[in-house]
């Protein structure tokens, strides 16, 4: 039975999945080596609860309660006593392998290492352990106090009594739970690239411009953000590095290839938001950009970029990643997506897809935009993936 759980590092994941479990009642460790950066999250963690009683989502004795169960530790072996222990530092691969081989020096041997990578090998960060059998990802999505979703990930040395074990404490606590394959990107992230780099490749073809296609998007596909606002919400930092790193993970293969122009963001700094600037200027007395309301280059641009999504969701159905019912839960609950993405395939039509694929293939000669086998399956065979 899981009952303490130790959260590593301080930052705004790692103090949001604290703040998550102790809302579920559980006792939780937040570790950090920095005893500023544990004061920082300890005032922003404040800052969180107040509000949260401010608007009464939660009243002041919850919110007495939920700070009860949080202790803060800048001394490693404090977590010791712990049943599971979640990682949530730099997606640094040797970093996480060097913290988990420290890990297992402290720790009970039944105790779970547990993950937060958004992209990186779990059977990777497991083969630093002796145990590796006890090791898993549980990937949180930011902000994790508001996203429901948890993408629990075995990989291939993971034990059956493990993934039961975070299985139940997912549900435990209150989140929604999908378990896929330990591939790069997983699912959300993996399914999710061609939202972001097949619009900075229309805008860098000057078909249409930043505004235009975050309006397209919104327009004909009901999406909450555009791809430009939503790659500037989540940092040119975060998204940039992802892209890069699944990429990579996938042998380099096009179809994950990042783009110039938002490296040179990231090089720059200009990581979105937080930054005050990244395809957008947030700054003060900055412009606003109009959209270009055509309805023709409007669909054309969600057409092209859905037909990618689509092609990526059937691609990880087709290789196994997740089941159909967890693919269609993950891009609903890990990224807000409008409706599913086999769902709305059937929608769509399975022919319409292949054929938009196979036009930008030709246009393009590119291999980004080769046609999943389970597509042409689909589509030779006239089957559907729902009733």
């Amino acid at each position: 039975m899981i009952k303490v759980i130790g959260v590593i590092g301080s930052g705004a994941m790692g103090t949001g999945i604290a703040q998550v479990i102790a809302t579920a009642g559980l006792e939780v460790y937040i570790y950090d080596s920095n005893p500023v950066a544990i004061n920082v999250a300890k005032d922003n963690f404040k800052e969180s609860l107040e509000k949260l009683v401010t608007k009464n989502k939660i009243t002041a004795e919850d919110a007495s309660a939920i700070e009860s169960k949080i202790i803060f530790q800048s001394n490693f072996k404090s977590l010791d006593a712990c049943d599971l222990i979640i990682e949530a530092i730099v997606e640094d691969l040797q970093i996480k392998k060097q913290v988990f081989a420290e890990l297992e020096k402290i720790v009970r041997k039944d105790c779970v290492l547990a993950t937060n990578t958004s992209s990186l090998s779990i059977a990777s960060i497991a083969a630093a352990c002796q145990f590796p059998e006890r090791v898993i990802g549980l990937h949180f999505f930011n902000p994790a106090t508001i996203m429901p979703l948890v993408e629990i990930v075995p990989a291939i040395q993971t034990a059956a009594d493990t993934i039961l074990d975070a299985s139940s404490f997912i549900n435990f606590i209150g989140k929604t739970a999908v378990v896929c394959k330990d591939t790069p990107g997983f699912i959300v992230n993996r399914i999710a690239r061609p939202y972001y780099g097949e619009a900075i490749r229309i805008m860098e073809e000057n078909i249409a411009d930043i505004a235009t296609i975050d309006w397209a998007m919104k327009e004909f596909g009901g999406f909450k953000m555009g791809p430009f606002e939503l790659m500037d919400f989540i940092g040119h930092d975060v998204n940039y590095r992802v892209t890069e790193i699944v990429w990579a993970q996938f042998f380099y293969d096009n179809k994950f290839k990042p783009s110039i122009a938002q490296k040179r963001l990231f090089e720059a700094n200009r990581f979105g938001r937080k930054s005050g600037i990244g395809f957008y200027d947030y700054r003060e007395g900055a412009a606003t950009l109009t959209p270009n309301k055509d309805q023709v280059l409007g669909e054309y641009i969600f057409t092209r970029i859905i037909s990618l999504l689509i092609n990526e969701a059937i691609d990880a159905l087709y290789f196994q990643i997740a089941s159909k019912d967890d693919i269609e839960l993950a891009m609903l609950k890990g990224v807000n997506y409008p409706k599913g993405l086999l769902h709305w395939a059937e929608e769509l039509g399975f022919g319409s897809i292949l054929e938009n694929l196979e036009e930008l293939s030709f246009e393009y000669g590119d291999e980004r935009y080769r046609p999943s086998v389970l597509l042409k399956q689909m589509v030779r065979e006239n089957r559907r993936f729902f009733n």
